[in-house]
């Protein structure tokens, strides 16, 4: 099926006299007629419900249509995309062990790597991707068990070269996990130039209209567990007697032990409920994708040519210097986010959030209705000068997520807001 199909289709095929919509399965429990029938599912020999929080009939459900979007072995939701970053790590990293990681990601990722897994004895090295392969090469460690990045980096819209990563990390027998939130599978399939897990923050363009919390990871079924340095895939499991993951479970071992080991032990899981206002929102995902990023082209071009904007970060620019690689990686778009910085700075920042009256000033990005933020002192305030500045971050840029609304309405507003700039 095409992506615009998946997105209505996958995941769920009703049965003769079945809800055609996906349903909210409302339980936290299932029921069986023997116990031998609940013994098989505890020993991970069957498939089935048995507890929502490792699975749950409307969950599996978005979690197979995701996977399909990506063109993975499975998923697995999670509560939060930050818990999505969390599992996906802890899934294949422990105490003294390395990851590498881009320096231009979203300011939660930056604190969960640079301070919560530093707590737990993982260090997280940051290098910008863009450095030459000599340099990256330096980062890596015989204790290296992962390569991170965001496909379009939050907020300054790095585009990431996804192969040249994946050479680089493979070359170190490491997977690469990639952020696809801001591209989605409409914009960009990174399986497909090499990346082994996936991640989104549901909340945002997956659901689209700002309803439901939620993540998401997908495991390509791609990366050899078996390469060495990844022992807890390939030696005995004592919480399932003994069970080896890369035997029982093969190209799906990776997503099978986040499942049934850390969220087992962790429950950040999707409800039922968040997970069908998810599905909602992936049925029309393709039809918003395309509207978001028109209607930022335009925004973008806009801003390019205003005397009040100093610079503009969008890849599909004329010149952009990233912008062979958004051709490469994204040649239908690159997302409806873009980021600008004005003459002036922090101050004329300030005062143009604050003549805004359209454009919603909110801690969010990829909805529906356009919205606006000061990454400085919101999202990334927990950043030094130095940090923002190799996140590519300046202290006046601005955050702004083109909705839906008509382009020139839009335009309107952000015209009449930097003329008080």
């Amino acid at each position: 099926m095409k992506t615009e199909t998946l997105c209505l289709h996958g995941g769920y095929q009703p049965g003769n006299g079945d809800p055609r919509v996906v349903p909210i399965v409302q339980s936290t429990t299932f029921t069986y007629d023997s116990a031998a029938e609940v013994a098989g599912l505890f020993d991970l020999e069957r498939e089935g419900f048995f507890y929502s929080r490792l699975g749950n009939p409307t969950v599996d459900a978005v979690e197979k249509k995701i996977a399909a979007l990506e063109g993975g072995v499975g998923a697995l939701c999670t509560s939060s995309g930050q818990a999505a970053i969390l599992l996906a790590v802890l899934n294949l990293a422990r105490s003294g062990d390395h990851v590498v990681s881009s320096s231009s990601i979203y300011g939660g990722t930056f604190n969960l790597f640079a301070v919560t897994l530093k707590k737990m004895g993982i260090e997280v090295s940051f290098v910008d991707q863009n450095a030459p392969d000599a340099e990256l090469e330096e980062a890596f460690r015989p204790n290296t068990r992962a390569f991170f990045a965001e496909t379009l980096s939050n907020p300054s819209m790095n585009v990431l070269d996804v192969t040249r990563i994946a050479d680089l990390a493979h070359a170190h027998h490491v997977p690469l996990i990639v952020d696809n939130t801001f591209a989605t599978p409409v914009l960009c399939r990174p399986f497909e130039h090499g990346a082994d897990i996936v991640l989104h923050s549901t909340t945002k363009y997956l659901d689209g209209h700002a309803l439901q919390l939620g993540g998401v990871i997908v495991d390509s079924g791609n990366f050899d567990w078996t390469c060495g340095g990844f022992a807890e895939f390939t030696e005995p499991d004592a919480s399932y007697h003994g069970l080896v993951y890369t035997k029982a479970f093969g190209k799906a071992a990776y997503i099978v032990k986040a499942r049934v080991q850390l969220m087992r032990d962790m429950g950040c899981c999707q409800s039922p409920q968040g997970a069908f206002y998810v599905n909602q929102g992936l049925e029309t995902l393709p039809m918003r994708m395309e509207k978001h990023c028109r209607n930022a082209e335009i925004v973008a071009d806009f801003l390019a040519h205003h005397p009040a904007v100093e610079s503009v970060n969008y890849p599909r620019l004329p010149g952009h210097p990233l912008a062979h690689l958004a051709e490469k990686y994204l040649p239908a778009g690159c997302s409806g986010v873009t980021a600008f910085s004005l003459r002036g700075g922090r101050d004329a920042g300030m005062r143009f959030l604050d003549a805004l009256k359209l454009v919603s000033l909110q801690v969010h990005v990829a909805d529906i209705r356009t919205c606006v933020l000061h990454p400085a002192s919101s999202t990334h305030r927990q950043l030094s000068d130095a940090q923002l500045q190799e996140a590519g971050i300046t202290p006046g840029m601005i955050r702004l997520s083109v909705g839906l609304e008509h382009a020139d309405d839009i335009l309107a507003d952000l015209a009449q807001a930097l003329d008080k700039a």
